[in-house]
């Protein structure tokens, strides 16, 4: 997308931030209105405080999508370790899917990776997601099965990583 934007989310992005991931969850349906993890999703100012927090924006401003990017042993990390980057709550809202949306973020995800002289980029995502396995692989994230793992007894969360030269 010509007319895409990937930027670091403002103060005045982060209601938006929250409601495309919010959205994007519920309409995949991996999320409820009311459960516990979609009051996570829409808290956008906490993942600000604590991670960077990238977002897709078009030529209006309009957030398009967004994904949070965390550090090993930061309060957003999950699977992460040392010399590795994680990326958290990859969304797209549903009226920018099929734009390229999604790739443009993972995309910047592993450029700032780079730039930072990290080698690895990790990230969990749940059994379900077949559509992100499809983009991870796509870009050459390959299975990282030792790192698979269970937040709750129903919910399983697959590991991907990414490895570039340096």
């Amino acid at each position: 997308m010509a007319d895409l934007i990937i930027r670091p989310a403002t103060e005045a992005d982060l209601p938006a931030v929250g409601s495309v991931t919010v959205e994007a969850y519920q309409v995949d349906g991996f999320v409820g209105a009311h459960d516990d993890y979609a009051r996570i999703l829409a808290d956008a100012a906490a993942r600000h405080r604590e991670a960077e927090v990238l977002v897709a924006a078009d030529d209006t401003g309009a957030v398009l999508g967004t994904v949070t990017v965390v550090l090993p042993g930061t309060p957003y990390a999950e699977i992460s370790q040392p010399g590795e980057l994680e990326f958290r709550m990859l969304a797209v809202s549903s009226a920018a899917r099929g734009r390229g949306v999604g790739e443009a973020l993972v995309r910047a995800v592993i450029d700032r990776a780079r730039s930072a002289g990290i080698g690895r980029v990790v990230l969990s995502s749940s059994e379900k997601m077949l559509a992100a396995h499809r983009l991870y692989e796509r870009l050459g994230f390959t299975r990282l099965p030792e790192r698979d793992w269970m937040p709750l007894p129903d919910v399983k969360l697959k590991a991907y990583a990414y490895g570039m030269p340096l």
